[in-house]
C-alpha cells in the first residue's frame, strides 16, 4: 500500500508502457521460435526423405554393380569359347586343306579321303555356327553392359544432386539453430535483468541484515529467522518476513511475461549433525519439509503454485566445511533461487 501511495504521489506511471513493450517483444521471439521449429520439422522431413532416397539409390547401385559383375565374367568365359573355336576352327581348316591335298592327290577314287573330308568339312561348319551364336551372345552382353553403365552414371547424378540439396538443408538447419541461440541468449539475459530486480526489490524490502544475504544468484535466509531448531513448522515472528517475500513475488509475477517459464526454487538445507526423530528420520527429511513449509506459506499468500519449486539437499551442499557452532549456523540456510522452468 505504501508503495501505491508512492507511485500516486510522483505522478505519471510509465510501468504499463514498459509492459506492453516488453510483451511485444516476447511475441515477437515466440513468433521467431515458432517459425523455427514449423520450419525445422519441415527440414527434417525433407532430410529424411533424402536419406530413404539415398538408401534405396545405394541399394539399386550395389545391385546394377552385381548384375555388372556377373555379366563381366559370362562375357569373359564366352570370349574364351569363342577363342577356343577359333583354334579348334583354324586347326579342323588345317586338317581339312592337308586331307584335300591328299584327296586330290590319290584321285576321286579314294573313298577314305573323301570320307575324311567330309567328316571335317560337317565338324567345320558345326564349329562355324557355335562361333557364330557365341558372337551374337558376345554382342548381346556388350550392350546389357552399356545399358547398365548408363544406368549407373544416372544414380550417380541422382545421388550428386541428393547430396547437394542435404549439404542446403543441412546449412539452413544451422543458421535456424543459430538465430535459436541469439534468441535464447536475449531471453536469459532478460530473465537475469528481472532476478537482478526481484534481488534488489527484497533487499530493500527486508534491509541490510546479518541473518538474511545474497550468495551469487541466491536468497539466503538462515534457518533460525524462519524455523526453531529441528522443527519444519514456521515461527511466529516469521510472518512478517514470509509476507515482504511474497509481496515481492506477486509483482514479480505482474512484470514477467506469461510466456517466460520462470520459477522460485525454494532450497533447504541442513548443517551435518543427523537427526534421526520419529518426524525427521534424516537431514534430506527436514530440509525437504523445510522448503515445503515456506512454499505453502507463499502460495497462502497469493503466490501461484506453477512459480513455485520446494527441494531438499540436506547437509550436502555446505556453505562452510568447518565443524564450528558458527559454521553450521552458516550451513542452516532457506535459500531463493530465480530461474527458469
Amino acid at each position: 500500500m505504501a508503495l501505491a501511495r508512492t507511485r500516486r504521489e510522483r505522478g505519471v506511471d510509465y510501468w504499463p508502457g514498459f509492459v506492453d513493450a516488453l510483451s511485444t517483444l516476447i511475441l515477437g521471439i515466440v513468433f521467431l521460435l515458432s517459425m523455427f521449429v514449423i520450419v525445422q520439422f519441415v527440414l527434417s522431413q525433407e532430410v529424411t526423405g533424402k536419406d530413404t532416397a539415398l538408401q534405396r539409390l545405394s541399394a539399386r547401385i550395389a545391385q546394377l554393380t552385381d548384375l555388372l559383375s556377373l555379366e563381366q565374367t559370362g562375357k569373359l568365359s564366352l570370349e574364351e569359347q569363342i577363342a577356343q573355336l577359333r583354334a579348334g576352327l583354324a586347326a579342323t581348316e588345317g586338317e581339312r586343306d592337308r586331307y584335300k591335298g591328299l584327296y586330290e592327290e590319290l584321285g576321286s577314287g579314294t573313298a577314305t579321303a573323301q570320307g575324311k573330308v567330309t567328316e571335317l568339312s560337317t565338324q567345320l561348319d558345326n564349329e562355324k555356327r557355335l562361333s557364330l551364336r557365341a558372337l551374337a551372345q558376345v554382342e548381346v552382353l556388350n550392350q546389357q553392359i552399356a545399358a547398365l553403365r548408363r544406368q549407373l552414371g544416372a544414380l550417380e547424378q541422382a545421388l550428386e544432386v541428393s547430396e547437394k540439396r542435404d549439404k542446403e538443408s543441412q546449412s539452413r538447419i544451422t543458421e535456424l539453430g543459430n538465430r535459436l541461440n541469439v534468441a535464447l541468449a536475449q531471453r536469459v539475459q532478460e530473465l537475469s535483468r528481472y532476478r537482478s530486480d526481484f534481488f534488489g526489490r527484497l533487499r530493500a524490502i527486508l534491509g541490510n541484515r546479518s541473518d538474511i544475504r545474497i550468495v551469487g544468484d541466491r536468497f539466503v535466509f538462515q534457518s533460525e529467522v524462519l524455523f526453531q531448531a529441528g522443527q519444519a513448522t514456521l515461527r511466529p515472528e516469521a510472518s512478517g518476513e514470509i509476507d515482504r517475500i511474497a509481496s515481492a513475488l506477486v509483482e514479480l509475477e505482474r512484470q514477467v511475461p506469461p510466456d517466460i517459464p520462470w520459477v522460485i526454487r525454494v532450497d533447504g538445507h541442513t548443517d551435518q549433525r543427523p537427526i534421526a526423530t520419529s518426524q525427521f528420520p534424516s537431514n534430506w527429511a527436514l530440509s525437504s519439509a523445510r522448503a515445503i513449509a515456506v512454499v505453502q506459506a507463499l502460495i497462502a499468500r497469493g503466490v501461484q503454485p506453477q512459480h513455485l519449486v520446494a527441494a531438499g539437499f540436506g547437509e550436502f551442499q555446505p556453505l562452510d566445511n568447518g565443524t564450528t557452532d558458527e559454521a553450521y549456523a552458516r550451513n542452516r540456510r532457506i535459500e531463493l533461487k530465480l530461474t527458469e522452468r
